[in-house]
Formats: structure tokens, C-alpha cells, sequence
């Protein structure tokens, strides 16, 4: 049984299968991370540490790629679309990718600059690719590749 069932498990049983212990942290360090949970609303430090844990569980799963697992992401990136050939390059990779590219959402940020969004899905591997792929072209300004989980493995 790999670490995600566990955590399964206990999720369907949480109550019953609570187990306690102790962290011993730096006072500096659990200062930031309680101004962190109360920025994020928590309602204890408890809660924020298993979304953390669980948050780098799924990390871990995508990481993995077992049995060739289907992960669900976005790219999100912005750029200068009066740079030369830039719009046509990125339509040109996303359709290299068609069966992980779901859906692009564009818009206009300003003259000069626009958002881009695109949801994928398909292989962890295949993903980064395309990621990287629109993160060095030109004119290409900021790109974010964020994966998570489709949550089968963790209902």
C-alpha cells in the first residue's frame, strides 16, 4: 500500500485513525507559520499542516508517474503579443499537444501584454514538456506550471 491509500484510508475513517505527535520548531519559524495560517484563514495549525502534508503528497504522486497516472494542470503565462511570430508559435505548440491541451483562455492585460491559461491533462512528463516548451519562446515574459492531482486517488 503506497503512501496516497494511506492517506485514503485514513481520510474515509479520520476521526478513528487521528494520531498525535510533536514537532519541535524554532520560534521564528512557527511564527511565520502561524502569521501563514491566519492568512489563509485556518482554523488551526493542525489543519494547515495536513494540507501541507497532503499538498506534498500529491507532489509526490504526479512526480511518480505510476502506471502512467493522469494528472490535470494549468500553464499560465504572459508575453508581448506584438513580438514577432509569438502568437503563431504558441498556437503551434499547443496543437503539437492536443491531447493533453483541454482548453486556452486569452486576454488582453494591456497594448503590449497578454494572459494566457491553459488547462491540460494527460502525463506528468508530457505536461512539464509543453510547459517548458512555452517558457523559451521569446517574448514569453512569466510561465507558471501548476499540476494537481484529478483526486481519484485521494477521495
Amino acid at each position: 500500500m503506497d503512501i496516497l491509500e494511506t492517506v485514503k484510508k485514513k481520510n474515509k475513517n479520520e476521526n478513528s485513525s487521528i494520531i498525535r505527535f510533536g514537532v519541535s520548531i524554532p520560534a521564528d519559524l512557527i511564527t511565520a507559520f502561524d502569521q501563514y495560517i491566519r492568512e489563509r484563514e485556518y482554523s488551526s495549525r493542525s489543519e494547515a499542516i495536513r494540507d501541507l502534508i497532503r499538498e506534498k503528497l500529491v507532489e509526490q504522486e504526479w512526480e511518480r508517474e505510476a502506471n502512467g497516472q493522469t494528472v490535470v494542470g494549468t500553464i499560465t503565462y504572459v508575453y508581448d503579443h506584438h513580438k514577432r511570430e509569438l502568437v503563431e508559435s504558441i498556437l503551434d505548440i499547443q496543437h503539437d499537444f492536443p491531447d493533453d491541451v483541454i482548453v486556452s483562455q486569452h486576454v488582453h492585460l494591456d497594448h503590449h501584454n497578454c494572459l494566457e491559461v491553459v488547462i491540460v491533462r494527460g502525463r506528468p512528463s508530457s505536461l512539464r514538456s509543453l510547459a517548458y516548451k512555452l517558457r523559451a519562446l521569446k517574448g514569453v515574459k512569466h510561465c507558471r506550471f501548476t499540476m494537481t492531482t484529478t483526486g481519484k486517488r485521494l477521495s
